[in-house]
């Protein structure tokens, strides 16, 4: 489990997070959401320690992570897996090589073993025969799907999704979803997605967090989503004649 307790951030005088708390629980798709600016991308930059909070607490069971120091940091930080906006992958390194970065860089695996490793995470988001392909030579859906066996190489306690369906056509983005979300209840882990797509939030949105200016303005499920009577959220959910869309689901 992982809480934010009244979290809040400024640079300089510009304060872009205003006393925000949230409980993320295991086995749960928690994601956060709210327009560009709203402050989501810096509230998880916050609660993975990419950011030190100015004020509040994020605590990871129990223990307050952004009191350590960066040796203790660290521990934590190996429990982690992190998906980035656009993949991240490098290019300069096949698929394989990708995936067994984060096996290289924390582990004392035998080579057998990070390859036995490797090839479990790329069987698990149904990726077969692309060891040894480069970034160039794969699709944008294949590149997120490495990004995400890359992401859960250290079998992580926590999961960390920056807008994981950016650039990705519906079909794709919703093959997307469903693996973060099995992958999630699977191994209990505590996923914690950065999103401004809808169709996420539709679909896999077990818990829901929305950020407006700074505030959390509103927090529930997918199913209570579309009867909220939050002014912002309602603006945010249906602007773009997106209801028609979203009302499908229920």
């Amino acid at each position: 489990m992982i809480q934010a307790i009244n979290i809040s951030k400024s640079f300089g005088e510009n304060m872009i997070l205003d006393h925000i708390s949230a409980t993320f629980e295991p086995g749960k798709t928690n994601l956060i959401i709210g327009q560009s600016g709203s402050g989501k991308t810096v509230f998880l930059k916050c609660i993975i320690g990419l950011h030190q909070p100015t004020s509040g607490e994020v605590v990871f069971d129990d223990i307050t992570f952004n009191k350590l120091s960066f040796s203790e940091q660290k521990k934590i930080r190996k429990k982690m897996g992190m998906m980035f906006q656009g993949g991240a992958l490098f290019d300069s390194e096949t698929v394989e090589q990708n995936v067994m970065y984060p096996l290289e860089m924390f582990t004392d695996m035998t080579m057998e073993e990070k390859k036995d490793r490797v090839n479990f995470c790329l069987n698990r988001v149904n990726i077969m025969n692309a060891n040894d392909m480069y970034p160039s030579e794969i699709s944008g859906g294949m590149k997120k799907r490495v990004a995400l066996a890359r992401a859960i190489a250290l079998n992580p306690k926590y999961l960390f999704c920056d807008e994981p369906n950016s650039g990705l056509d519906p079909k794709t983005a919703i093959l997307i979803d469903f693996l973060i979300k099995e992958i999630t209840e699977e191994f209990n882990t505590t996923t914690i997605v950065n999103t401004h797509d809808m169709n996420s939030v539709m679909e896999i949105g077990a818990k829901v967090i929305f950020i407006h200016k700074g505030q959390k303005f509103w927090e529930g499920t997918n199913k209570e989503i579309l009867y909220s009577d939050n002014k912002e959220l309602n603006e945010f959910v249906f602007a773009n004649n997106l209801a028609k869309q979203l009302k499908k689901y229920h």
